[in-house]
C-alpha cells in the first residue's frame, strides 16, 4: 500500500483551503502547518483528514472544516500567553492550533470518551491543555478570567456564565442560532457589556447543557 504524504496534504490545505481564501496571518497559517490534523481524526478517516469538510468523531460529533478553525481562530486574535476557555473539547484539533500559537488552553467536553482520547492525543504531541468533562455552558470558573473564549457548538444564546468569566476586553466567539444553521458571532467584552458583530452563516453540533440546548 502507497504510504500517505500527510505534510505534503497538510501544505495543499494550507495553501488552496487557506492561504486562497484570503488568509494572510503567517502566524496562522504556520500554526495549521505544524499541527498534523490526520492525528485528531479516526483511524479510518486518516485519508481525508485534510479535505475541506467536518468529519465524524464519534458519540454525534466532528472535527470541524479546516477553514472554520482557521476564521475562530483568526477572529479570536491570540497572542501569545493569553488564556483560552474552549467549549467543545472534541477531537482536540483547535485546542493543538491554539497552543502552537502560544495560549494557555483550557478545555471542557461534556463526553468523558472525547475528552480521554483528545488528552492522550495531545499529550502524545507535546500539547499541555488542562481538559475537565463537565457542562461547557456554564464554563470553567476556576481559572477565569479568560481572553479568548471558543465555543465549538451552537447556541440558542451566548451563555451568560460565559460573559461573566470573560476578560475586559476579551473575546468570544460563538456560533448562535438554532438547532440547524447558526451564525458566527464575535463578541467584544468592553466595561462588563458585549458588543457582538455577525460573520456569517455555519453549521455546528448543538451546545447541550444548562445554558445551551
Amino acid at each position: 500500500m502507497e504510504k500517505i504524504d500527510y505534510n505534503e496534504l497538510r501544505r495543499l490545505m494550507v495553501e488552496q483551503q487557506i492561504r486562497a481564501r484570503g488568509i494572510k496571518d503567517e502566524r496562522v497559517l504556520s500554526a495549521f502547518l505544524k499541527v498534523p490534523r490526520e492525528e485528531f481524526v479516526p483511524e479510518e478517516l486518516k485519508t481525508s483528514a485534510y479535505d475541506d469538510c467536518p468529519l465524524p468523531i464519534g458519540f454525534g460529533q466532528t472535527i470541524s472544516q479546516p477553514y472554520m478553525v482557521v476564521i475562530m481562530t483568526e477572529l479570536a486574535e491570540p497572542e501569545y500567553g493569553d488564556k483560552v476557555l474552549e467549549i467543545g473539547t472534541g477531537s482536540g484539533y483547535q485546542s493543538a492550533i491554539l497552543c502552537e500559537l502560544g495560549c494557555e488552553v483550557y478545555s471542557v467536553e461534556r463526553i468523558p470518551q472525547l475528552a480521554e482520547r483528545a488528552e492522550n492525543v495531545l499529550k502524545k504531541l507535546g500539547y499541555h491543555v488542562k481538559i475537565k468533562v463537565a457542562d461547557g455552558t456554564v464554563g470553567w470558573e476556576e481559572f477565569a478570567p479568560y481572553k479568548i473564549i471558543i465555543v465549538t457548538a451552537g447556541a440558542p444564546s451566548i451563555p451568560e456564565s460565559l460573559i461573566k468569566q470573560l476578560d475586559e476586553n476579551g473575546k468570544i466567539i460563538i456560533p448562535v442560532g438554532d438547532l440547524f444553521s447558526q451564525s458566527l458571532i464575535r463578541g467584544i467584552k468592553r466595561k462588563g457589556k458585549l458588543t457582538t458583530q455577525n460573520y456569517g452563516g455555519c453549521q455546528f453540533v448543538p451546545l447541550k447543557g444548562k445554558e445551551g440546548w
